[in-house]
């Protein structure tokens, strides 16, 4: 029996890969990084066992227990196999890289988690290959990647043909990395992520449109980062790249204007002195 139908896996979305060239190359992409390797949905081990090959510490994590004890019996001393739910497991608090290939029903989810995640510093990802793509900014980025982009660089490798997996998928796969930067290009993560989640769903038939409804910018000074950038009426905020990004989240936030401070709770807001008029007789 093939190891894409143990106990039914096949049902959990596993596409599992077979295609030893592009194997090689997701192993020869994880040599380029160092420290201990997370591996995310590790199945029978199409790739834990080339990767072990390296030496490196390996936390191959499984939710089928069917294939968790056969990679168990198969698997070198250098690999843990761990059996749980990636989106539900804690992961090391220690620096790591990430390698896995993801069941194309759970990108999303998947990568909100490791995105979100701390202490990895690069993940090598087979994905959806529009995922892939958008993710990387090719074609025009995501809100998810534009959102994140001030901490992370997205890199699109290669395309992966279907025939490549096993049951083989209705679409392609994609090869992406990322990479957390070492100095982030934001530092305020809450207030940037809402700023771009408000620019992407704004109202407006184009960049300029949607951003001078947000009520954020200085227009004389709004005006001139428009031109500066050459965008026009027709810009969306999809062809942004990570340094306009942020650089427009420092304009918005220096044209902010300032707030009356909230009420203590129970108390009324003060009102504004009134100056008195002068009584005629």
């Amino acid at each position: 029996m093939p190891y894409y139908t143990v106990g039914g896996a096949a049902e959990l979305g596993q596409n599992f890969l077979v295609d030893p060239t592009v194997i090689t190359t997701i192993v020869g992409l994880v040599a380029r990084t160092s420290g201990p390797v997370v591996e995310i949905g590790a199945g029978a081990g199409a790739l834990t066992l080339p990767l072990a090959r390296t030496g490196r510490l390996i936390t191959a994590v499984e939710i089928h227990p069917a294939l968790v004890s056969r990679l168990r019996r198969r698997a070198p001393t250098n690999v843990t196999v761990v059996c749980a739910d990636f989106l539900r497991w804690r992961p090391p608090t220690h620096p790591y890289t990430l390698v896995g290939n993801l069941p194309f029903h759970l990108t999303t989810a998947l990568l909100r988690r490791i995105l979100a995640s701390d202490h990895w510093r690069q993940a090598v990802l087979l994905v959806q290959w529009e995922v892939a793509r958008r993710r990387a900014g090719v074609g025009g980025a995501s809100l998810l990647t534009s959102a994140w982009w001030p901490w992370y660089e997205f890199r699109l490798h290669a395309r992966v043909p279907a025939r490549a997996f096993r049951p083989v998928p209705g679409v392609d796969g994609g090869l992406l990395t990322i990479t957390r930067r070492g100095q982030p290009l934001v530092t305020d993560r809450a207030g940037y992520q809402t700023f771009v989640r408000s620019v992407f769903t704004g109202r407006g038939r184009g960049l300029p449109a949607i951003l001078a409804r947000t009520g954020r910018f200085d227009p004389v000074r709004l005006r001139e980062w428009l031109r500066r950038h050459r965008i026009d009426a027709r810009t969306l905020p999809s062809q942004l790249d990570a340094e306009q990004w942020a650089e427009l989240w420092r304009l918005a936030a220096s044209g902010q204007r300032p707030r009356m401070p909230s009420p203590i709770p129970g108390q009324s807001r003060p009102r504004p002195a009134v100056r008195a008029r002068r009584r005629t007789r």
